[in-house]
């Protein structure tokens, strides 16, 4: 296994492998504890940088309403959630770093960008997911959010095809009644095209708004976040913003000459008044 196959996969199995280490009761009551090594062989998030959504599959929203993932792009920047609503633990977890760092951003959800959350467990049911959508709604809490992050479910086949599309690798225990999965959150171009992932529970605000910045083809974002993008790339191996310390050289060596330049300019002017008022003396 290479390095950044190890390193993916903890980033991706970590956080659910510390909160069963430390927090073993949690789960007592149907999360993913006493699960064997070989269970998580087919748990992960594979990136599929630039791969392509498949758009045109049907899912049912929280009111009940027959969608077409399509619904959900077009103009804006998506994020992308995999939970199951009547997950013990984990999912929850991720919609709360999920809403946490939402929070944070001067971008606002329906106005800026989409988040579309899908409940990977066909079983489920529009009324469990329109309970998760009034829950982080109220923790969300800015207006017309309600319009902009849509909690869906879906036949298993439709699942099926997103998830694999996405990377998203999971399994179904059925003596605990329960998925074992990975966490993460993962961000789509207005087209439909995967374009960044973040992996854990928690994830860092600058990271998800340039990632949004990128993804929304700076049709959202400051002069300052296109900068910002300049100084820092993405690195797919640790799913996080890295910053590159040439760019910032040449940055600031632009800026040095710039300053200069005006500083030149400012003073030929300066210059030539001077002259021009001494002439009108004499």
């Amino acid at each position: 296994m290479s390095q950044a196959k190890r390193k993916f996969d903890w980033l991706v199995l970590g956080p659910m492998a510390v909160v069963m280490m430390f927090c073993p009761a949690a789960f007592a009551q149907g999360g993913t504890a006493n699960v064997a090594p070989n269970d998580l062989s087919g748990v992960g998030i594979d990136q599929n940088l630039q791969g392509e959504l498949p758009l045109a599959l049907h899912f049912v929203d929280a009111h009940g309403q027959d969608v077409t993932l399509q619904d959900y792009f077009g103009d804006k920047p998506v994020i992308l959630s995999f939970v199951y609503y009547d997950c013990p633990m984990l999912c929850t977890m991720i919609l709360n770093g999920l809403v946490k760092v939402v929070n944070t951003l001067d971008f606002n959800i329906g106005e800026d960008f989409e988040v579309v959350t899908l409940s990977f467990d066909p079983r489920e049911t529009p009324d469990l997911a329109l309970g998760k959508k009034r829950t982080y709604m109220s923790k969300y809490g800015r207006h017309g959010a309600e319009k902009g992050w849509h909690f869906l479910t879906g036949k298993e086949e439709n699942i099926k095809q997103l998830t694999q599309a996405a990377g998203f690798k999971y399994t179904f225990n059925p003596e605990r009644n329960e998925f074992v999965h990975a966490s993460g959150i993962m961000i789509a171009t207005p087209e439909g095209k995967l374009s960044r992932y973040f992996y854990g529970i928690e994830y860092a605000p600058r990271d998800v708004k340039l990632g949004l910045v990128e993804a929304g083809q700076e049709k959202i974002g400051s002069v300052v976040d296109q900068i910002l993008l300049y100084c820092y790339h993405y690195d797919p191996t640790t799913g996080k913003y890295g910053l590159v310390i040439m760019n910032v050289i040449r940055l600031l060596g632009s800026l040095t000459v710039l300053i200069l330049v005006s500083f030149m300019v400012t003073m030929l002017r300066k210059d030539r008044r001077a002259k021009r008022a001494a002439s009108a003396h004499s």
